[in-house]
């Protein structure tokens, strides 16, 4: 079915723009003659580094995890670890800001005048974020153009803009904020909605429509859209009672960079940015999307793992510390849960347009912007990838020798399609070109 004929054809079932975003994702009015599996990609990150012996698997080959990564046990034969991925971008800023701001664009940062920790003041990035390289390749296609081509999910990313809260960028000087409100978010993908407290059914309004379109669907269009309708039931009975339970409030404002207090309710509402975000991509509003937990630098104060420090300066602390040792192992456990979830989600849920789930054809990247905290380092930043995609073998451990992580996203931009992609941020780091990881 032509772009014409399918606006054509819900014109003439008087079908309204709300209805839209439930339909958008259909295979057949979307033009697909046959069913196609769509291929995605999310980047997840949280802080302030990890704890060398136990994250990284002892050898190469075969999966080991260790205790950071049990979470994951469900989905080793879907993992792929690599270690010895390095940011070795210089310049401005300090190793935060760089391991922050250069994470996705790898690349260095523009003069500015914020001063971090160490080094000289800088700016924001000078170059495009790997997402948005794909996100733009992607709405270039004819066949893989989504509704909004990529959504940025925070998880109690505070309430600032600066270098250590940022890593997606559209270009040069160009951040893109992340959305760390579910109420927010399902706003933007669904287009209405009242305040939180008096939340009205985005269904009230388009059912009618729905039940119209479904009665001139195929069986497996139509089984699709009551997948779809039901998922967003749930979303929406999901926010309702999150009210009922307690107000999720933004993370308090901060009158000293340094401190940042994080409200309680951080573990629900990673759940529904989650759950959102599963259901932006089973519907095809966007195959890229980058969930952000936190910010560098940042000072979550976990108290729902019975932690009250904050996060960056527990971080801090010497190895031998052996409390703050046993809480930051705490902390990045709860990181691979989330991390899990979102792999759990995805496995379950169908792929819409071919075989299998969605698992089969997503691939996961989770990273950090440091590979320690306590020494900044850049070097062995956290390389986790769950799912599938073209050119990766899954069920292993790699381990690298401080390979630059531009080459990392060159291959993760030839895994989406972009081959014709040769260099990625400071191209002097690309010799070699993408990585060897099938």
């Amino acid at each position: 079915m032509s772009i014409l004929n399918r606006r054509q054809f819900l014109r003439q079932l008087g079908v309204s723009s709300a209805a839209l975003p439930f339909l958008a994702g259909l295979p057949s009015l979307m033009g697909a003659s046959t069913p196609q599996s769509r291929q995605r990609v999310i980047i997840m990150f949280s802080p302030n580094g990890t704890l060398p012996n136990e994250f990284w698997p002892d050898a190469a080959g075969e999966l080991a995890f260790k205790p950071i990564m049990e979470p994951l046990n469900p989905f080793k034969d879907r993992t792929l670890v690599v270690d010895g991925i390095c940011n070795k971008i210089r310049g401005d800023g300090d190793n935060h800001m760089r391991g922050m701001s250069c994470l996705l664009t790898a690349n260095e940062l523009l003069p500015g005048n914020i001063r971090g920790g160490g080094g000289t003041p800088a700016g924001w990035a000078s170059s495009i974020s790997i997402d948005q390289e794909i996100k733009n390749f992607l709405q270039g296609q004819k066949d893989t153009r989504t509704r909004f081509g990529s959504l940025e999910f925070g998880v109690a990313v505070p309430d600032r803009a600066d270098p250590w809260t940022r890593m997606s960028y559209a270009g040069a000087n160009q951040p893109v904020a992340p959305i760390d409100n579910p109420y927010q978010m399902f706003g933007k993908m669904y287009g209405r909605m009242k305040d939180r407290d008096n939340l009205v059914s985005i269904l009230d309004d388009v059912r009618e429509d729905l039940t119209r379109v479904s009665a001139k669907l195929s069986a497996r269009d139509k089984a699709l859209l009551d997948q779809h309708v039901t998922i967003v039931r749930n979303l929406e009975q999901d926010l309702k009672h999150s009210d009922k339970d307690a107000k999720m409030t933004h993370p308090m404002p901060e009158l000293d960079p340094s401190v940042e207090l994080v409200n309680d309710n951080t573990p629900q509402i990673s759940r529904m940015q989650i759950d959102l975000l599963v259901n932006s991509l089973a519907n095809d509003m966007t195959r890229v999307a980058t969930l952000q937990y936190m910010r560098s630098v940042g000072q979550a104060q976990m108290r729902w793992l019975g932690i009250q420090e904050g996060h960056h300066s527990l971080s801090h602390e010497p190895d031998t510390n052996q409390d703050s040792y046993a809480k930051l192992k705490k902390i990045n456990t709860w990181f691979a849960g989330e991390l899990a979830y979102l792999a759990k989600r995805l496995a379950e849920t169908p792929e819409p347009s071919g075989e299998g789930s969605m698992l089969d054809h997503t691939l996961i990247v989770w990273t950090n912007e440091l590979g320690k905290g306590n020494t900044h380092a850049l070097d062995n930043i956290p390389c986790v990838m769950i799912g599938g995609a073209p050119g990766f073998k899954m069920g292993r451990s790699v381990k690298l020798d401080k390979t630059p992580h531009n080459r990392l996203w060159l291959t993760l931009a030839h895994a989406m399609g972009h081959t014709q992609l040769e260099t990625f941020g400071k191209a002097d780091l690309c010799a070699g070109g993408p990585l060897s990881l099938a």
